[in-house]
Formats: C-alpha cells, structure tokens, sequence
C-alpha cells in the first residue's frame, strides 16, 4: 500500500488548515477592534464608540448593565459625551482619558461566530488646571471579561464587560483611595434617565476589595476550570 495520501486525506488536511488559518484571522481582527475601542474612548469619539456594538450588544459598568443600542447610547452619548466634552464627539482641550489595552487573552469559538477576551485597561486620566471645569487627576485599572459577534463577516461587541477595580489619586496614589471611591448604579432607566437597564448580581465593589473576575477559559495547562477564591478578598468590608 503507498504512503503517500489520497486526495481526499489532502483535502481534509487543507481545511484544517484553512480553519485555523481563519480563526488566526479573526483573533487578530477581535484584537484590532478592541484596541480601536481604546483609541477611540482616549479621545472621547463617542459616536464611532457606539457603532463598534451589535445592535443587541450592552456594557457593564460600574455595577450596571446598558442593554441595546439604546442603552450604549445612553452610556456613551447621553452620559459621557455630556459629562467630559459638554456634548462634543471628540476631544476638549486639557482633558485626558487614555485607555491602553493590554494583556488580551482572546478565543474564538469553533464555528467563528462569536469571541471572548479577557484583557485589561489602566487609565490615566484628568483635567488640566488651565482647562474649563474641577482640575482634577486620577489613575484607574480594570479587567475586561468580554464577548463578541461576526455578523455580516464583521466583527461587533457584543458584550463590554468592564470591572474597574482601583482607583487612586495623582496626589495620594490608591493606598488611601476611600473604599468605594466610585459609587455603583442604584436607579434603573427611566427613573434615572442615565441609569443602567439591570443592575449587576452580585455587586461588584472597588478597591481595597480585590475580587477575582471569573474566567471565560480553563487552565492552559492542566485543562481544568480555574477556580475563583474571594473569600478573603473583602476583608474589611463587613461593616461598609
């Protein structure tokens, strides 16, 4: 019998081949788009922020979750674009909001559909004494636990998982941040017309809580689901 494979044996293999060339393609193309998110967030482009989103996309923030087109909006336009650059897509002067985004872990399902990331920002922030409004500075770092679409052989967000855990001053760093710096939502839409459509279960809490967000993926190693201790994670807290 010949060694050599058969025609059909190459083409099976070429799939393969072709598969994971595809699914290379579109960690890369997940990649390209959450850094673009960063880009865009660095400079307050709220609008293109938005159009990175399915239309049945949300994000979660700040123990909220803004659900639909209707909810980013809210969030980015209705909220942020108001708040930081009094209405204007795009950069003020002396503002500075950079989101570098760093340490992906991305996995693209088997079928090329959908994506999840796991990945970070840490953000540097602040208004500068010569800008209109508070001169203020700040530091910030999160975790993101995200996923994704490919709809129309684009790549969307579908879900923006953001857990901004510390924050801390310029002046005093996060030694001395007050526990629970940054409030949580409380009030859904409508009755706060900026709130969230749901509110995160359990809540999230902020520094010196220091809470492992679950993992979308096993152990590389061993295979096995990684397990989240957080029974020490909030120590001190019992009494907030």
């Amino acid at each position: 019998m010949s060694d050599q494979p058969t025609l059909e044996q190459l083409a099976r293999r070429i799939d393969e081949l072709e598969h994971k060339l595809g699914i290379e393609q579109d960690v890369n193309d997940v990649r390209r788009l959450q850094y673009t998110y960063g880009y865009f967030i660095d400079k307050s482009q709220y609008d293109e922020v938005v159009d990175l989103f399915a239309d049945d996309g949300e994000v979660w923030f700040l123990g909220g979750i803004y659900k639909g087109k209707a909810g980013v909006r809210r969030l980015y336009i209705e909220r942020f674009q108001t708040q930081f650059t009094e209405g204007h897509n795009g950069p003020r002067y002396g503002w500075l909001l950079d989101h570098p985004q760093l340490q992906m872990v991305i996995h693209v399902s088997p079928d090329r559909r959908t994506a999840q990331v796991r990945g970070r920002s840490m953000m540097q922030a602040g208004l500068h004494e010569t800008a209109k409004g508070q001169q203020r500075a700040w530091w910030e770092g999160g975790i993101y636990e995200n996923e994704y679409v490919r709809e129309g052989g684009v790549w969307k967000i579908k879900a923006l998982r953001y857990f901004p855990f510390w924050h801390g001053s310029f002046e005093d760093g996060w030694a001395k941040t007050p526990i629970d710096f940054i409030p949580m939502a409380k009030t859904l839409y409508p009755e706060d017309p900026l709130g969230p459509d749901a509110l995160i279960e359990p809540q999230p809490r902020l520094w010196p809580a220091t809470d492992t967000v679950p993992f979308h993926y096993p152990h590389p190693v061993t295979g096995k689901p990684i397990e989240v201790d957080n029974s020490r994670a909030r120590e001190g807290f019992a009494n907030q």
